[in-house]
């Protein structure tokens, strides 16, 4: 690590999250595809997150732009990689993102399934059963081109049986066609492609790289850290190390390796803990022009750091739920400033934690209504987390 230290403060982190995010004028990606590099990955545990979260960065696009880039050009693939979590993530960063996480994330799966195949009395000899299973599923994938989970366990008893997700909960189950779907994305061996109903709908058809688009060879784990490191630093630092080891889903070693293997300085963060920025982009980065935004649940501004005091402050508890999942948010100039939801009768409403002045509250209001019609039919759930304090306020 080279370089002296130097104070960055929360002001400064903000004007970078603007601008680094593609959220503050003038910065704002060309095309989804863009929107997803700026922030490294998108968020794709929740489908309608990827896409809310695309069009927050790209002026002028609509959901069927960022469909586009996920179905017919599929410059955007969906991966199971940093933290066991879904990612959009660009097409040459895929293999990089699944090599990265691959020994921990791809293995525990595949450790996950063989336990639950023994805890459910399926077989005492996990490995041999659920490679005749990989081969039925991958056989059928092969025929069908694309098939959704249901389809894959009709198409072979194997992939029908029900495994018990939690021995304490005995009616909670899962086909193993929907066991080894997670397993074998992990891997980078099936991935998901159009999703059935909507953009916003939770059920996708399921494929393989050869039929949809091969991800290209695999890097040296140590490499791809490296490679996700440098990329997670330019989108969110300065940060602690502890940030990247959060996102990443690393270990401590494999978070300093991966630190290491870059041109680093280090940096005094706003409350006086260390952190870290690329060498190259060290200089103070200016403020930016005042923006407001209409952020999606788990959008990666919110879920970008282990430590988001700069960016949430004291209203964290109002936009997150009990796991510490983020619900939609409010944000002007760099800072959460309240949340939103969209009500079941498809309008999008807001509430303000705080006075943010009237030019910004008009912004928010304007944009409110924007996505108001821009949802259009859709209407939006919390998936993957739970309703969040200002949500159930608003929702009434």
């Amino acid at each position: 690590m080279t370089g002296a230290a130097r104070t960055v403060t929360a002001d400064e982190r903000r004007a970078r999250l603007g601008r680094r995010h593609a959220l503050a004028p003038g910065h704002g990606a060309a095309d989804p595809l863009g929107a997803a590099r700026a922030v490294v990955a998108l968020h794709s545990t929740d489908p309608a997150s990827t896409v809310l979260s695309a069009l927050a960065r790209t002026p002028g696009a609509s959901p069927a732009d960022v469909e586009r880039v996920l179905y017919e050009d599929r410059d955007l693939v969906r991966v199971l990689a940093m933290r066991r979590t879904i990612f959009a993530v660009p097409h040459d960063l895929a293999a990089t993102a699944l090599a990265a996480a691959g020994d921990t994330v791809a293995a525990r799966q595949r450790r996950l399934l063989h336990q639950m195949l023994v805890a459910s009395g399926i077989t005492e000899e996990p490995e041999a059963w659920v490679a005749r299973a990989e081969r039925a599923l991958l056989d059928a994938l092969a025929a069908a081109g694309q098939a959704t989970a249901p389809e894959l366990a009709a198409a072979d008893p194997l992939l029908a049986a029900r495994v018990v997700l939690d021995p304490r909960e005995l009616g909670t189950t899962q086909s193993v066609a929907s066991r080894l779907l997670t397993t074998l994305s992990a891997e980078g061996r099936v991935l998901r492609g159009r999703q059935v109903g909507g953009w916003a709908a939770p059920q996708f058809r399921w494929t393989t790289p050869g039929h949809w688009r091969e991800l290209g060879p695999a890097p040296a784990t140590a490499d791809a850290a490296a490679r996700l490191a440098r990329l997670w630093l330019h989108a969110y630092g300065p940060a602690r190390p502890a940030d990247l080891q959060w996102w990443a889903g690393w270990t401590v070693a494999r978070t300093k390796a991966a630190l290491a293997a870059l041109d680093t300085v280090a940096v005094v963060l706003e409350d006086g803990a260390p952190g870290v920025l690329l060498a190259e982009d060290a200089d103070e980065v200016p403020p930016a022009d005042p923006w407001v935004a209409l952020l999606p649940a788990l959008d990666p501004a919110a879920m970008g750091w282990r430590h988001r005091d700069p960016f949430v402050g004291e209203h964290r508890e109002q936009v997150y739920d009990r796991n510490g999942n983020a619900g939609p948010t409010v944000w002007v100039d760099g800072r959460v400033v309240g949340g939103w939801v969209q009500r079941p009768d498809g309008e999008v409403a807001v509430e303000l934690f705080e006075d943010v002045g009237r030019a910004a509250a008009d912004a928010v209001a304007e944009r409110a209504a924007a996505l108001t019609v821009q949802l259009a039919d859709v209407r939006l759930t919390a998936r993957a987390r739970g309703w969040t304090p200002v949500e159930k306020r608003l929702r009434g």
